[in-house]
């Protein structure tokens, strides 16, 4: 079976969120933000899950919009934790360099699942 790589990468993804929230909470006692960032963070992986089971193809572009648009949240958190100094520049820069990844692959998907669509719909209009 092969390998679904955005589901992997957003699984690693989702750890190092969840790890983060755990020294946010821990060592910062920091309660508000680090919830944020766990919700939106883990939420890219679940609707990559849930895209994988879709019904239709407009329905996985509808999922995998969705963790696009929580990738794109979890990147605003990351950047506020760093500007108030809650996570280093160093530690912002990796996790953010796996968002922009993530982010990436999630934003290829949603391009050619679209491109399949319409190409689906321009042959069956050809028939």
């Amino acid at each position: 079976m092969k390998e679904n790589i955005l589901k992997t990468k957003s699984l690693d993804f989702a750890i190092r969120i969840v790890n983060l929230y755990k020294y946010l909470y821990e060592s910062k006692k920091e309660f508000v933000l680090s919830k944020q960032i766990l919700r939106s963070g883990t939420s890219v992986g679940a609707m990559i899950c849930e895209a994988e089971h879709s019904e239709s193809a407009a329905d996985f572009v509808h999922k995998i919009a969705i963790s696009q648009k929580e990738i794109n949240e979890t990147l605003y958190w990351l950047e506020l934790l760093c500007k108030t100094d809650y996570i280093t520049v160093t530690e912002y820069e990796s996790i953010k360099e796996d968002a922009i990844e993530v982010a990436k692959i999630i934003s290829s998907s949603i391009k050619t699942a679209k491109n399949n669509i319409k190409a689906k719909a321009n042959s069956l209009n050809k028939q």
